[in-house]
């Protein structure tokens, strides 16, 4: 089956659904686009094709209007499924409503389609698991917006079928992104817990006075965000000592030890410390241009990178 003739499902047609159904579309899928809203889907056709367009501005997209056409608005649910041989759930993070959703997409789906949910930390475990095609339930949680950022978390329960796993990240690698897999589940995934980690000693190192939420950003964008664009942490600390890996744990893992028994407690996102932040955090008018701007800059380095990459 060619991507041309295949179907998938995007269920919840927000940020997230919309930026999916882009990138599916992009890769040359068919896509059935359901919101249980009424009319959402059929609005979020035309800001598909803007972002289809934004994309092909930077190199990202070759023939938006194509990829704009291949975006439908689904009535409801089993029309949306119908046929579809993926589905990526993007509801709310609410569990109840998830197991709702996963009990409707899993007796609606073909037996062969895989159900992949955006969920940004609740496990598939959790709402998955009375169902009876629950072996090819699992996550594919993007990073937002997705169809600039390509990495998508893979993460199944025990009992999702290691089948299921490895065609999803064929499908997901098969349409641009950089799927990596979750070897056991965990709350928050990989990401989000990597972020969180740095979150807290942002938060702990401002409101302690240590420095201005300002400088913490210019730390981290102009400092470890440099490498961190084409660099992971293990290969950053390979190269900042003469004998790799072992030898950097070696010379300047005293202070990470010292930091690690002290680690910040869930007082660091409490009402003084967040005061602290907005007394220096200059108050931005327009947020939706902010976001704007992030996706420019962030398809000009997607741009760059795949130049790079090319080379």
């Amino acid at each position: 089956m060619t991507s041309e003739t295949r179907k998938v499902a995007i269920i919840g047609a927000g940020l997230i659904g919309r930026a999916w159904a882009m990138i599916f579309a992009r890769a040359g899928w068919r896509i059935a686009l359901h919101d249980p809203a009424p009319g959402v889907a059929g609005s979020a056709l035309g800001l598909c094709a803007e972002g289809l367009r934004d994309l092909a501005a930077q190199g990202l997209c070759d023939d938006p209007a194509g990829a704009a056409a291949r975006i439908t608005a689904s009535p409801d649910l089993a029309a949306a499924l119908e046929g579809a041989s993926f589905a990526q759930e993007n509801g709310p993070e609410d569990l109840a409503v998830k197991q709702r959703l996963f009990a409707e997409m899993d007796r609606l789906a073909p037996p062969e389609a895989i159900l992949a949910s955006s969920s940004s930390a609740i496990r598939v475990s959790l709402f998955a698991a009375g169902l009876a095609g629950r072996s090819r339930c699992l996550i594919g949680h993007p990073v937002n917006p997705p169809h600039l950022i390509p990495l998508v978390e893979l993460s199944g329960a025990e009992w999702t079928a290691p089948e299921t796993l490895l065609r999803a990240r064929a499908i997901y690698a098969g349409i641009g992104q950089v799927p990596i897999t979750v070897l056991k589940e965990v709350e928050g995934f990989i990401l989000n817990r990597l972020q969180g980690a740095l979150l807290a000693e942002a938060f702990r190192l401002v409101s302690g006075g240590y420095v201005t939420p300002e400088d913490l950003d210019h730390t981290v964008k102009d400092g470890l965000g440099l490498r961190w664009s084409f660099m992971g942490p293990f290969e950053t600390i390979e190269l900042n000592a003469p004998g790799g890996i072992p030898d950097y744990c070696a010379r300047y893992t005293g202070f990470y030890k010292r930091l690690a028994a002290e680690p910040a407690g869930p007082e660091v996102y409490g009402e003084e410390a967040t005061a602290r932040i907005l007394s220096h955090w200059p108050a931005e008018g327009d947020l939706p241009a902010k976001m704007r701007w992030r996706d420019q800059r962030l398809a000009a380095l997607r741009a760059h990178k795949r130049t790079q990459e090319e080379n």
